[in-house]
């Protein structure tokens, strides 16, 4: 018998499953992704992706924080007017939102403990306290202008939380 050697390049990484995953939530929805689905889409057996993430909701929130890591921030550390650049930045998040509308409903649960959405959170805050903003205050401005363009999103994508919802 004979047995097969291991790849040089490993098939399966973090990144190309969240890729593969955000791709299919773009084109599909919320619905389509399962682990068999993915793991189909991937060339690879179902078990695999459970050496990288324990559950279809981990993955799920890998997509919606690959979504957030696109949002624009650099607005908050090129000397723009605080008014202006939470603007810029509502812009770019909420443009970020509308080409991956079918993710708004995960993004919206909050940035639980997302990486890139805390980030996010993070450059808001600290560009306020900058500003002279007290902490309570900045954090408050981040939270609503968040809200603000997640509502904008959840209104403008209202089919997309009506199929999530089932």
């Amino acid at each position: 018998m004979c047995a097969m050697a291991r790849p040089r390049k490993p098939l399966l990484s973090t990144d190309r499953i969240v890729e593969t995953a955000r791709a299919l939530v773009d084109a599909e929805g919320l619905a389509a992704v399962s682990t068999r689905r993915l793991a189909a889409e991937l060339g690879v057996s179902g078990p695999s992706l459970y050496n990288h993430f324990r559950t279809k909701d981990e993955i799920l929130e890998a997509v919606a924080d690959s979504v957030s890591a696109q949002v624009d921030l650099s607005m908050f550390e090129d000397g723009r007017e605080w008014r202006t650049a939470l603007h810029d930045w509502a812009v770019s998040y909420r443009t970020a939102l509308r080409d991956h509308p079918n993710i708004v409903p995960v993004l919206a649960h909050g940035p639980g403990r997302r990486p890139a959405a805390l980030h996010l959170a993070d450059a808001v805050y600290g560009a306020m306290v900058r500003a002279g903003w007290p902490a309570a205050q900045a954090t408050s401005i981040g939270a609503l202008m968040r809200y603000f363009v997640m509502g904008s999103a959840l209104g403008s994508f209202a089919g997309v939380v009506h199929d999530a919802a089932g």
